[in-house]
């Protein structure tokens, strides 16, 4: 592994650039094996509010131009809107830079078909950042259903609910355009839970199959914010839920709003086997509901012991961690691969995850955009949409 601190550079500051900022913050306290990094350069439109991010971030730079900050960096996080993740990733890729790319991989499937090819042609690593893969309680439940305790895998159940749109007033944002968001709750949060879902059960009941879709959008323009009077159509899709039959003859449902009442970022997902179930809700990260054996209901499991994934890095036995752990360990897993990569000079393998490839990638990414977009098709066209 290189011992040379790693320089990042990040298109975006915002919700997503705090996230990772922190995450930086906490690794070399936490992670004693992580390797040593450089936060460069953040990029972003307004100069002004780029330097004020630089000094709460802690950014050397700013810049307007991403095209000027992929060849200086060794790392391009791009967490920018949706719109703007094709074009600089495959860049970066181009430049021989490896890549972490917020998700949906891309707003449409062609472009993250581009992406996903940029990636299969470079010799760094892509990343998508599909964040919940890191949940220690989400780890625990794939080393169950690796082993067998769940048996045959039957049935996937997974839905994202938020309320952050309920009021039709809530003004206009760029995640209400399709051009620039691809989707709404569909691409937003139903991308997290088919990849979920992708990454618990994927080896047992191999790729979706056939996906029925249906989607809506309950409001249909919105406020803009500071423009008295003036309104923006909504283009995407307010809620959506689906059926996915897999390759093995296993069967999912999945459904995501932003319009739920009450909800304010309730992720489920939970799966059902011949031999026992186990469910999961990111309102209690640190638990997973677990049946198998000769048990007569769930057993809650506290996800927080040495030996659970990633936990010997925190705290004591019994003490919680949160939502923003998780990008701690995809930042440790993914810079972890980029030290390693033959390319940066790095030969070890190390992280908890996969070693020196780092998944999800773009191909992980590009499957999952894959159903999102039989998904809107089968809405669309008002038919049972074939995968393979």
């Amino acid at each position: 592994m290189t011992d040379e601190p790693i320089d990042i550079g990040v298109l975006g500051y915002r919700f997503m650039g705090k996230a990772h900022a922190n995450a930086l913050d906490r690794l070399p306290m936490f992670f004693e094996d992580a390797p040593e990094t450089n936060r460069h350069t953040v990029i972003g439109r307004d100069e002004e509010a780029l330097a004020d991010a630089a000094e709460t971030l802690g950014f050397e730079h700013t810049a307007t131009d991403w095209c000027e900050v992929i060849d200086e960096v060794d790392a391009f996080y791009n967490l920018g809107p949706n719109h703007l993740h094709v074009e600089p990733s495959i860049a970066a890729l181009e430049a021989g830079t490896p890549v972490l790319c917020e998700k949906p991989l891309a707003p449409t499937l062609a472009g993250a078909e581009e992406m996903r090819d940029a990636a299969a042609a470079a010799d760094v690593p892509a990343a998508c950042a599909f964040n919940y893969r890191f949940v220690p309680a989400i780890r625990y439940a794939k080393r169950l259903i690796d082993a067998g305790e769940l048996g045959e895998i039957r049935q996937v159940r997974g839905r994202y609910l938020q309320d952050w749109l309920s009021d039709p007033e809530a003004p206009w944002s760029w995640r209400n355009d399709e051009d620039m968001a691809g989707s709404g709750a569909l691409g937003d949060l139903g991308a997290h839970t088919i990849d979920l879902a992708r990454f618990l059960v994927g080896d047992r009941v191999s790729e979706a199959a056939s996906v029925s879709g249906h989607r809506k959008t309950f409001t249909e323009e919105r406020p803009v914010e500071g423009a008295d009077g003036e309104t923006r159509p909504v283009t995407v899709d307010d809620a959506y839920s689906a059926q996915v039959e897999y390759d093995s003859g296993a069967m999912a449902t999945f459904e995501a709003s932003r319009v739920t009442e009450g909800h304010k970022n309730d992720h489920t997902i939970a799966v059902h086997g011949s031999e026992g179930s186990l469910q999961f809700s990111l309102e209690r990260l640190n638990e997973l509901e677990v049946m198998t054996g000769d048990a007569r209901g769930y057993e809650t499991v506290l996800v927080t012991d040495e030996d659970d994934p990633y936990i010997d890095h925190w705290w004591p036995p019994g003490h919680v961690i949160g939502w923003e752990h998780t990008f701690v360990h995809e930042n440790y897993e993914f810079l972890t691969s980029v030290a390693q990569n033959p390319t940066n000079g790095g030969d070890e393998v190390g992280g908890t995850g996969e070693g020196a490839e780092f998944h999800p990638n773009f191909e992980d990414a590009y499957e999952v955009q894959r159903v999102l977009d039989a998904i809107g098709r089968s809405d669309a066209e008002g038919v049972r949409v074939n995968l393979n």
